[in-house]
């Protein structure tokens, strides 16, 4: 039932908004560790600005990212879908030997849906789905792009992958100079001040940090801030401690624009990361076990939160949600339908009307990868309820473990138990309906 304060803003079930629709900024980082926000539990960082957005909006507590890796989330978010049933089970790369993914839409793009509902669409940053038509960000809907096509940049300065330089201002070729972090908040405060004079239209601008995926690269201004804070650091954590709250510094730049422009009651805010922290590059993910390429909570449970001033409640949920239900979830506040078939769901029951999600919802993982580890092959997990059913790599067993008994995965139960048995079972049939989609580039294309 709707609260009489919902209904005076004009908030209905067949259009979440009669009056005006708000804009949208989703920002989503790069491998951010767990717990490497203040506000989250991490004492050696100082995250101000995201902890700031974190404690103005709900914070998701158990919100998931569709997969341990970039490319395979970045699709859901832009699909609504399971990343293996838009053609993106793994990493898609520049050179064709190390590619596992080829973008391929079941149906309408998150940009082409706000596109249908009036909006100005935008992204800057990175984008990873791809490196030539039809999968560049202006074919797949965006009315604007101006960022980074490729996965990670092997230097943040030069913002070159492989040697190529992969930035673009929609499809033209450019070389932006400084730090990347910089350069997208630069861009993103830029596209929403012209944006913010257009009255006729709201915006949807999705952001996108590369950082603080390695190589991990603050400014040197930054690590030695951080290390005469925190002496008792070593070199690599106090690298990456710098390089994470340099990040939260450029995005409080941009959360201040939204307060400049005077649109942060029209502006819905949400913030989250493709991926759990990269332990070997000194992220940290308590309390949960392990971090970035494993289906360990640290790896796929991310820090998550949704803010709109004067709409959205201020609070935290433990309700279910995972990336891919943001496309269902802003089309509903956008007031235009979703009428192909996605796996997402909308949260605005749970984020406007303070309804429970479903505790028995199940979720599906997977990451497909080349080199030694796994060569080429795929690894999954799947969640219901309290019960998840995991690998890590191809070549190991599945393991089960109770996240209500058992929350930091300390003692997992064999896959002979019944209800891995149960969960095995689902999963299969999730790998037939994927077995219709190919990942890579089908020939003729």
């Amino acid at each position: 039932m709707l609260t009489p304060f919902l209904l005076a803003l004009g908030f209905c079930l067949s259009g979440p908004l009669s009056g005006k629709k708000p804009n949208i900024l989703c920002i989503l980082v790069d491998d951010l560790g767990y717990s490497d926000l203040s506000s989250f539990g991490g004492k050696d960082i100082r995250t101000p600005a995201i902890d700031n957005l974190m404690n103005s909006g709900l914070r998701l507590n158990q919100f998931y990212a569709n997969c341990t890796v970039c490319t395979p989330t970045r699709a859901s978010l832009m699909t609504g879908r399971y990343p293996d049933l838009v053609g993106a089970p793994g990493v898609i790369r520049q050179k064709p030997e190390s590619n596992w993914g080829y973008f391929n839409p079941t149906g309408p793009t998150l940009p082409e849906l706000m596109n249908q509902a009036g909006y100005h669409t935008g992204m800057v940053g990175k984008w990873h789905l791809g490196y030539e038509e039809p999968n560049l960000p202006n074919d797949r809907g965006f009315t604007f792009f101006h960022g980074f096509l490729g996965d990670m940049m092997d230097d943040y300065w030069t913002h070159l992958r492989g040697g190529v330089n992969w930035m673009r201002l929609n499809k033209k070729t450019i070389t932006p100079k400084g730090h990347a972090t910089e350069v997208f908040s630069r861009w993103a405060i830029e596209y929403m001040r012209k944006q913010a004079k257009d009255k006729t239209k709201p915006f949807f601008l999705y952001l996108a940090y590369n950082a603080p995926h390695f190589p991990i690269q603050p400014p040197e201004d930054w690590l030695k801030k951080v290390q005469k804070r925190e002496p008792q650091l070593d070199l690599k954590r106090a690298t990456n401690v710098a390089f994470v709250e340099h990040m939260d510094h450029e995005i409080g730049k941009v959360l201040d624009a939204v307060e400049e422009l005077g649109i942060a009651r029209d502006t819905l805010i949400t913030f989250s990361s493709d991926n759990g922290g990269s332990v070997p590059h000194a992220a940290t993910n308590e309390p949960w076990r392990g971090g970035k390429q494993e289906h360990w909570e640290g790896g796929i449970r991310v820090p998550t939160c949704a803010v709109w001033r004067g709409t959205i409640p201020v609070g935290q949920s433990d309700e279910l949600g995972i990336t891919m239900d943001l496309l269902p979830t802003f089309a509903e506040i956008a007031g235009v339908p979703v009428e192909n078939e996605i796996e997402g769901k909308s949260l605005v029951p749970i984020w406007l009307q303070g309804k429970k999600g479903d505790p028995e919802r199940t979720f599906i993982w997977v990451r497909r990868e080349g080199n030694f580890r796994y060569q080429g092959r795929a690894y999954y997990a799947i969640r219901e309820g309290d019960w998840k059913l995991l690998q890590n790599h191809p070549f190991e067993p599945m393991q089960l473990v109770n996240l209500s008994k058992d929350p930091a995965e300390q003692n997992p139960l064999p896959s002979t138990h019944p209800m891995a048995r149960k969960l095995i079972g689902k999963l299969m049939l999730h790998l037939q309906k994927s077995g219709d989609m190919p990942w890579q580039k089908p020939s003729g294309k």
